[in-house]
């Protein structure tokens, strides 16, 4: 039975922004070491020492030290005294619950705007789906992330719900996309990445029943292919 939805739609909250690229050079860094350990480029286990770490990304050590301290706060590293920091480990069983809650609130969230995101809102998301398409080609997994990133939350921001969009962030930096590397090398990453771009047209088109299905698929892969450990 489709999901019912009311005709009066919500306020926009004028202080929840669609999210941009970040603005700074430590969110930068931030950025992409969480999208590194998302995409399974820091692997679950090791220790990495800071100075290696700025070594390997080209950065300074003062950023990567702060933005490593960042992520030991959101639980995707941890500090190993006198060594560096050890990315943290995640199983099967979260990241099928994981998974599980974020179907539940980005659905129908989605789905939802159908009917209330106005036309221009819904357009500004279009720059950033392309960027996760032309990551997908180039095989640039952190860019895929950081972009994926930056689309599916300003997405869910124009429901007017910041709580929400917080809520969907942190399970996001908790899941681990290991299979990333393999769907780049098959191809099969940028069908993936082309689902962004037909989401925007869908929700544009006011189609409900294909919003649902395209979200429905989409958030599948996250469990279902992107997260199979690499041997």
């Amino acid at each position: 039975m489709a999901t019912q939805y009311s005709s009066m739609a919500p306020t926009p909250d004028p202080t929840i922004p669609v999210l941009g690229p970040p603005s700074s050079y430590r969110e930068k860094v931030v950025s992409a070491l969480r999208a590194a350990v998302i995409a399974g480029e820091l692997r679950p286990g090791e220790v990495y020492s800071t100075p290696g770490v700025a070594a390997r990304f080209g950065v300074s050590v003062t950023p990567v030290r702060e933005a490593m301290l960042t992520l030991a706060k959101e639980g995707l590293v941890e500090a190993v005294r006198n060594k560096g920091f050890r990315v943290t480990d995640v199983s099967d069983e979260q990241l099928d619950e994981y998974t599980q809650i974020r179907a539940l609130i980005e659905i129908p969230t989605v789905v939802g705007l159908v009917a209330t995101a106005d036309t221009t809102s819904l357009e500004a998301l279009r720059p950033a789906a392309r960027e996760i398409v032309t990551a997908s080609v180039a095989g640039d997994l952190i860019a895929h992330v950081e972009a994926d990133t930056r689309f599916h939350l300003g997405l869910l921001a124009l429901a007017g719900n910041a709580h929400l969009v917080e809520v969907v962030r942190d399970l996001r930096g908790r899941s681990r996309l290991y299979g990333l590397n393999a769907l780049a090398a098959s191809g099969a990453l940028l069908a993936s990445a082309a689902e962004h771009l037909d989401l925007v047209d869908a929700l544009l088109a006011r189609d409900e029943d294909a919003v649902r299905t395209i979200m429905t698929r989409h958030l599948s892969h996250v469990r279902g292919l992107w997260a199979t450990a690499e041997d």
